[in-house]
């Protein structure tokens, strides 16, 4: 395991406690796409199903059980504890729009035409194209909270040391996934104007009223 993989991972883990963090202090959930959340339960619960057939490491292990508790925690406190907060009415994305050519796409294109292999190339398309939702809701309401740009950057970054670890595997162990590698690039896309956008702009999004909101128009 190398050290993208490692950053990544923690990457990814710093993204969802501080969109946990943001739900619980605020109580909350306002601007954060449930579909989204919902998503990415989905990606973990199937791409997580070999915790019951393989131990790989202790750090492979805490990782998956942490990725699905905070994913699950998070769908949870959206349409539950504090659904009365949660902004229905901009959540708005069809998810079967995703869903339907993804579950087709992981029947023609896999490595083995087995049920646990089929949901896990499931997950890593899902993985995709999981975080529209967020920014369909973002794009529709014209701004997002200071945190919430905050998670999505840190989701981004997530994905470009995750290519940037399948580069060194192939540099030094001449491995390549395909499937994981295509739709890792295909993820990062959609990351990529909205990450130029928070570099460049930072804070200057902040809007007059100071609410702590980003507009992006």
């Amino acid at each position: 395991m190398n050290v993208f993989r490692i950053l990544g991972d923690l990457s990814h883990l710093l993204a969802m406690i501080l969109l946990l963090g943001k739900i619980w202090r605020s109580k909350c959930c306002t601007g954060i796409s449930g579909k989204s959340q919902i998503l990415f339960a989905l990606v973990f619960t199937t791409r997580y199903l070999d915790l019951f057939t393989t131990f790989i490491s202790i750090y492979n292990t805490v990782m998956k059980v942490v990725f699905l508790l905070c994913a699950y925690v998070t769908v949870y406190m959206i349409y539950g504890k504090f659904r009365k907060t949660f902004d229905s009415e901009n959540d708005t994305f069809r998810l079967e729009f995703l869903l339907v050519p993804v579950i087709g796409l992981s029947f023609l294109e896999n490595y083995s035409f087995t049920p646990l292999e089929i949901l896990w190339t499931f997950s890593i398309y899902l993985e995709s194209v999981a975080i529209l939702p967020q920014l369909f809701m973002i794009s529709k309401t014209g701004e997002a909270e200071t945190i919430t740009t905050h998670y999505l950057f840190f989701l981004g970054l997530y994905r470009a040391l995750y290519l940037a670890n399948w580069i060194r595997r192939y540099q030094t162990e001449n491995f390549y996934d395909q499937i994981a590698v295509v739709s890792g690039v295909v993820q990062t896309i959609f990351y990529c104007d909205f990450f130029y956008l928070y570099v460049t702009k930072g804070r200057c999004w902040e809007n007059s009223a100071g609410t702590g909101c980003y507009s992006i128009h």
